[in-house]
């Protein structure tokens, strides 16, 4: 039986690639420092483990979760935006559970948007993006993310055409790839912006936690009228480092959250309740682990900055998330470049080109690996002379 045309037309997952390469490469027996993934590093706090432990004995989590999850983590969520950026959401109406917020970002064009419209997203951005363009049948178009512009879309550049119609836009702050944060005046802009022009926003906030130089993260929804246009997305993967567990949310808008809850009342009956009583006491309990997570990534941010600038590799310091964006050396191309050192250095990273036509001239590092390693990831790098 052949693939239907909709999944034949899915982009052709980024990561893969690199992936294989790099198990190749540890097949032969190479010593690979691996900086290409976006995978954390560190294990989940161990009062959020004791929960799901418990809660996995407790014979009433074995059943069907409620729908659209437990009302105990959606009032979480609600508390987690009320005590963090002072931010009223009714969990009732303005929380909805998600897989994980790649769930969500997939399949929100579906449930908000109609064959032949058109969204617009960040270049770079996070390239599953693009799948829910695809499984939507909607059109896209970008909005460039350059250095000059503190990797933040100009607005302004927008053609007319463009303004009348899209109809959905994703932003994410701080930012994947490039490590760029936003701040409110940005996000009053975006809101009158897209008041302007009725176009809706989902903002990902994956990396809203990690923030640095004593700089916490903006929330979209701090901007005034924010959900009167859009949502946020808030997945649990990065906080506290809970990738493999699958949970996150979208609050804000509740006509948007009543469309995300509609598309998966079809599609999923929510995610183990053990793994959602884990995710209330990850929102509700003692933050600091996290403030300790966020030491810890910008401790290897400067460390890694230091080493780049040691070997003559001339870097900006990424101002949130755990990643770093970094300018490939005259002469190279993104994935010339990341072939390059994972040939030759044994050091893997992400060409710059995977996250779109602007991320060409750029790679990107993640700070997933201990300081040592990272450390003697530049020095490898240093040794091939290109600096």
């Amino acid at each position: 039986m052949e693939l239907s045309k909709k999944l034949q037309q899915l982009p052709p997952q980024f990561f893969a690639s690199l992936v294989q390469k790099v198990g190749i490469a540890v097949a032969q027996g190479r010593d690979i420092i691996n900086l290409g993934q976006g995978n954390p590093d560190q294990p989940t706090p161990p009062h959020i483990v004791k929960v799901l432990q418990e809660s996995a004995e407790n014979p009433i989590t074995h059943k069907y979760s409620p729908f659209r999850g437990i009302s105990e983590l959606k009032e979480a969520a609600a508390n987690y935006y009320k005590r963090e950026y002072n931010v009223e959401i009714d969990p009732s109406t303005e929380v909805a559970v998600l897989f994980g917020t790649k769930i969500g970002l997939v399949e929100l064009p579906m449930a908000v948007l109609n064959p032949g419209d058109l969204m617009l997203l960040p270049d770079p951005g996070y390239p599953d993006y693009l799948s829910g363009v695809v499984m939507a049948d909607v059109q896209y178009e970008t909005l460039p993310l350059k250095v000059e512009n503190n990797f933040l879309p100009d607005y302004s550049l927008l053609s007319e055409e463009m303004k009348q119609r899209a109809k959905l836009m994703y932003l994410n702050y701080p930012n994947n790839p490039t490590g760029a944060t936003a701040d409110i005046g940005f996000f009053n802009e975006t809101v009158a912006f897209a008041k302007e022009n009725n176009i809706a926003v989902s903002h990902d906030f994956a990396y809203g936690a990690i923030g640095f130089n004593g700089e916490k993260p903006v929330s979209f929804l701090q901007a005034e009228g924010a959900k009167d246009v859009g949502i946020e997305m808030y997945t649990l993967s990065k906080t506290y480092n809970m990738a493999g567990w699958r949970v996150g949310f979208a609050v804000g808008n509740a006509q948007i959250i009543e469309a995300l809850n509609l598309i998966q009342d079809h599609l999923f009956v929510s995610l183990f309740p053990a793994i959602q009583y884990a995710a209330v006491a990850a929102l509700n309990e003692n933050q600091v682990c996290v403030d300790a997570l966020v030491d810890r990534y910008e401790s290897r941010r400067n460390v890694f900055i230091h080493a780049c600038n040691r070997i003559g590799w001339h870097v900006e310091a990424p101002r949130g998330s755990f990643f770093a964006w970094l300018p490939v050396p005259n002469g190279y191309s993104s994935q010339s470049f990341a072939d390059k050192l994972l040939d030759e250095a044994d050091v893997a990273v992400a060409p710059g080109n995977g996250f779109g036509e602007y991320g060409e001239g750029y790679i990107r590092v993640g700070l997933l690996v201990d300081e040592h390693r990272l450390e003697e990831a530049v020095d490898r790098i240093g040794k091939l002379g290109i600096f």
